[in-house]
């Protein structure tokens, strides 16, 4: 069982630009969210298209090659880990954020 482990991988397009931040010690995180589409024959015959949205961040050296390669509708994969966080809104409300932190990137395309 020493194989099982936190793992996560996807195939989809990138929602949007990805959002890149630098922090005082010059460490890069990239911040984008990654659609993915399953399509499946409904109980009429029709075929439909279920697309879900994940948060996906990536730091260092990931940051910068989806910084410098990433727009809004490239298709890539990512392998990483589901992890769950929470933090205090502007109005002191807590929120809580499930995302996953990307270790490896392959893009697709051109």
């Amino acid at each position: 069982m020493n194989a099982l482990k936190n793992k996560v991988q996807l195939i989809g397009n990138a929602g949007a630009d990805p959002e890149i931040k630098i922090f005082e010690a010059g460490k890069k995180l990239a911040r984008l969210v990654l659609a993915t589409n399953e399509s499946y024959t409904n109980d009429k015959g029709e075929r439909v298209t279920d697309t879900q949205w994940h948060n996906v961040t990536a730091w260092g050296k990931t940051a910068e090659i989806i910084e410098k390669y990433v727009t809004k509708g490239k298709e890539l994969a990512i392998e990483g880990k589901l992890t769950h966080r929470s933090y205090d809104d502007k109005n002191g409300e807590k929120r809580y954020v499930t995302e996953v932190v990307v270790s490896d990137v392959l893009l697709f395309g051109k």
